[in-house]
């Protein structure tokens, strides 16, 4: 084989309007790479080799073969298709609004991640869209989750490694479409609010002493963890009356939420729903089609909103409350909908 013919391209294909040819890795020295490539070594390394754009060198002839490269794709793109990192990274860009941060493109992949703690807000229905356009894909987190600095929230993927220009476009009116009708991204979080709440446990036994409370320390947890905190706890014994009065006291002291515990079931010595009520909320819900947490009540006193604890709160790890809590403190008006969509995947346990 003389020299013209072992310096050419053993296979060039065209991809759209872009040349993509195969050159064995001996030929490929000077020449610059259209892909990343990675090296994993089991149990020892999984990373980058060679970006993009890297010109090889002979020192580099070694190592291509060590990780299984015999031939390595040139890119001569066309000015009709994009390289999979400059798509993966137009559509992140598009897509991505309040409080979240973008990776550097990596194989065709861009990682959208959250910058705060906060609650994901995640439009289903554009990432189905998006999903089918074909050559590229969206891959994100369930909408409502609680997100705290560095997690992430989305990740865009072109599939191969040229994408039709036309095909981002796409995507990039998609998410503009959504940004003119709702005034925020496709993917964004949402802040907690820093609130105060009244926190008012009933319950003849705790009230009398009889026994600890265990309300108190598992809300305080929940509420603390994400910025919040309960300002005061008042004890109440299971008379509707008592309660009431409790009820309206936190509301004259201004506090953004109350949250009564106990005596949400069925006995004849729950008296929490029905002093609730009484208290004059607007009840949104009592009940939620969700285990652990299917007695929970839930409404607002005047704009305020007011939770009714079922006893799973005290001790199951994730219940109903873990749901709308983080809705409540993002400033998230909870409607009956809302609740009632919860029973679809809403078995957290036997």
């Amino acid at each position: 084989m003389n020299d013209s013919e072992s310096s050419s391209p053993s296979r060039t294909t065209r991809i759209s309007s872009s040349l993509l040819s195969e050159v064995k890795v001996e030929d490929a020295v000077g020449m610059v790479l259209a892909h990343d490539l990675t090296q994993i070594l089991p149990g020892q390394f999984k990373g980058m080799l060679f970006r993009k754009g890297h010109v090889v060198s002979p020192e580099d002839i070694p190592k291509l073969k060590d990780i299984g490269k015999e031939n390595l794709y040139v890119l001569e793109l066309a000015a009709s298709d994009l390289h999979e990192d400059d798509a993966a990274r137009r559509m992140a860009f598009a897509l991505s609004g309040d409080h979240t941060d973008l990776s550097e493109p990596r194989e065709g992949k861009v990682s959208v991640k959250s910058r705060i703690t906060g609650l994901a807000c995640i439009a289903r229905e554009v990432v189905d869209r998006i999903n089918r356009v074909g050559e590229i894909a969206l891959a994100t987190v369930v909408n409502d989750r609680v997100v705290r600095p560095g997690d992430g929230l989305a990740a865009t993927r072109a599939i191969p490694l040229i994408v039709p220009a036309s095909k981002v476009s796409e995507v990039e009116e998609i998410a503009e479409a959504y940004r003119r009708e709702h005034g925020t991204a496709p993917i964004s979080v949402r802040p907690f609010r820093s609130l105060k709440a009244g926190l008012l446990t009933t319950g003849t036994e705790v009230f009398t002493g009889r026994i600890a409370d265990k309300f108190g320390p598992a809300v305080k947890a929940k509420l603390e963890e994400l910025g919040s905190e309960v300002a005061e706890q008042r004890f109440a014994p299971d008379d509707r009356h008592t309660i009431v009065n409790d009820i309206h006291y936190f509301l004259q002291q201004g506090y953004d939420m109350i949250i009564v515990t106990g005596g949400m079931s069925v006995d004849p010595d729950d008296r929490t729903p029905g002093a609730i009520a009484e208290a004059g909320t607007d009840i949104v819900s009592y009940g939620t089609p969700m285990l652990p947490g299917s007695m929970l009540l839930f409404g607002y006193l005047r704009g305020v909103p007011i939770f009714g604890l079922p006893g799973c709160v005290m001790h199951d790890p994730y219940t109903s409350f873990d749901v709308l809590l983080p809705r409540v403190l993002a400033g998230i008006p909870i409607l009956k909908e809302d609740i009632v969509v919860m029973g679809y995947g809403g078995l957290n346990r036997c």
